[in-house]
């Protein structure tokens, strides 16, 4: 197997296909904006996971895209979990989830798109690490969220049946 068939994999066992975990596609649909923003006694919540998430795709997306990295010290990694408490509803629920999808279709599109040489090519000013690592040192970044979102999914769920 090639480094962009092994990316592509993982980016879609990510997002929208069965394999070894429920995708995130798949875990998000039937959620709400009410549920999406429901918090734990630690604060928190699918929606901001999700935000996290999108955050640091585009990011790096847009780094591989410019095929250079340059470390943004102003980043404050609590701050990509922010939801906007005025902004949660059923219509910015969407559009969250809209961007979601948006990223890894253009991250698919972006591997799709490259060539092994790109793949290959290290990131001196990352640990020299290859981009083909990189990216997927990213899939399991989201895969380990994953796992988050689906266990809020089902506190959530226990939580509600538990108060009907």
């Amino acid at each position: 197997m090639s480094h962009k068939s092994i990316l592509l994999d993982q980016l879609n066992a990510c997002y929208n296909d069965k394999s070894w975990f429920i995708p995130l596609h798949e875990i998000l649909i039937d959620l709400n904006a009410a549920q999406a923003a429901w918090e734990t006694e630690s604060k928190q919540s699918i929606w901001s996971i999700v935000n996290h998430l999108i955050f640091w795709n585009e990011k790096w997306l847009e780094r591989y895209n410019a095929g250079q990295f340059e470390l943004d010290s102003t980043i404050n990694n609590e701050d990509t979990f922010y939801v906007n408490p005025h902004s949660i509803n059923d219509l910015e629920w969407k559009k969250t989830l809209q961007r979601l999808e948006t990223v890894f279709i253009d991250w698919n599109r972006a591997i799709e798109g490259s060539s092994d040489a790109k793949l290959i090519s290290v990131i001196p000013s990352y640990y020299n690490a290859p981009w083909w690592g990189v990216v997927s040192n990213l899939c399991i970044h989201n895969a380990y969220h994953i796992g988050q979102i689906m266990l809020l999914k089902k506190q959530l769920l226990s939580s509600s049946q538990t108060s009907q």
